[in-house]
């Protein structure tokens, strides 16, 4: 699955619309939750905290690193962003960088 894969209607996503999710880490409280929902897509480090994944399974611990959302792990990640108790993980379309889900999403 890549970054052009398209991705389906939802809250303000328009079929067609990539997705990519990011995490700030100032928030995250360590819980877990999104690597149980979606570990293909998040991690915990060694500092307890979570982070995004590339594609190729690599933790990317710059601040503010996005990844793409594959289609076929969109539900599992916008779970992760709807229960994190440190509403810290944002999912937005790559056109504009408008946030579909999490807490900015409007």
């Amino acid at each position: 699955m890549t970054v052009q894969e398209e991705a389906p209607t939802a809250d303000g996503a328009q079929v067609g619309d990539p997705l990519e999710v990011w995490i700030d880490q100032d928030l995250c409280t360590g819980d877990g939750i999104c690597a149980q929902y979606a570990p293909e897509v998040f991690e915990l480090d060694i500092d307890g905290l979570a982070y995004v994944k590339s594609g190729d399974d690599e933790l990317l611990q710059s601040p503010g690193a996005t990844t793409p959302v594959p289609l076929t792990l969109l539900n599992d990640v916008v779970d992760s962003a709807k229960e994190c108790p440190g509403d810290c993980i944002h999912v937005r379309r790559v056109s504009d960088r408008v946030e579909v889900y999490g807490p900015d999403a409007e």
